[in-house]
């Protein structure tokens, strides 16, 4: 997908409860800053990924632009279901708990169920798990639903563009899922920024 068809698109970012809130916070400012705007972003918070977002942030989350909080603890949102037209959903921080309920088919909150949705209708589901080191039971987890579809995105920076600043260092990993996610990111490109 190119960057001039961001206005039909539909995109759902999950906030879950694992350290790098920030990684969600300048993902959302570029998904904002795309030449053409998207449709829509939903997003969702776990609890705990909320509290760690006000924690690490040092703000509550307001909806901004074209994103729009929902309430995971509902199915009352038109991404629950697969005839909605939401054509991915990004998991950025991913805990590994929220991981393990997907990869197990647990639909307990609006959150898995959405990823459940994703995987059902062969979607984008892009999950950035920020847990290191991984256990055998993460890496199981994560190889069941790289086989049902998903794509595995660990947030772990690059260093080839030499980073200045932490932001620098996220946005390595964020033009990484921006370009996962079908749009061009502009971020730096091995052997072709000099």
């Amino acid at each position: 997908m190119k960057d001039l068809e961001n206005h039909n698109r539909k995109i759902i970012l999950a906030i879950t409860g694992a350290s790098g809130s920030i990684y969600a916070r300048k993902l959302l400012e570029k998904l904002e800053q795309l030449k053409s705007p998207i449709e829509e972003i939903a997003v969702i918070f776990s609890d705990t990924g909320k509290e760690i977002w006000e924690s690490e942030i040092g703000s509550k989350f307001h909806d901004e632009g074209s994103a729009k909080e929902f309430d995971n603890k509902t199915f009352y949102a038109p991404f629950a279901s697969g005839s909605s037209q939401y054509d991915t959903m990004i998991i950025c921080p991913a805990a590994m708990g929220t991981i393990g309920r997907i990869a197990n088919g647990t639909s307990d909150d609006l959150i898995a169920r959405t990823a459940d949705v994703m995987l059902k209708e062969k979607r984008r589901l892009i999950i950035v798990p920020r847990e290191t080191p991984y256990s055998l039971i993460h890496i199981n987890n994560m190889k069941i639903l790289t086989l049902a579809g998903a794509i595995i995105c660990p947030a772990t920076p690059s260093f080839y563009s030499n980073p200045k600043t932490i932001d620098d260092l996220v946005m390595t990993v964020v033009d990484r899922i921006i370009d996962l996610a079908g749009f061009d990111s502009n971020g730096f490109r091995w052997m072709k920024n000099g």
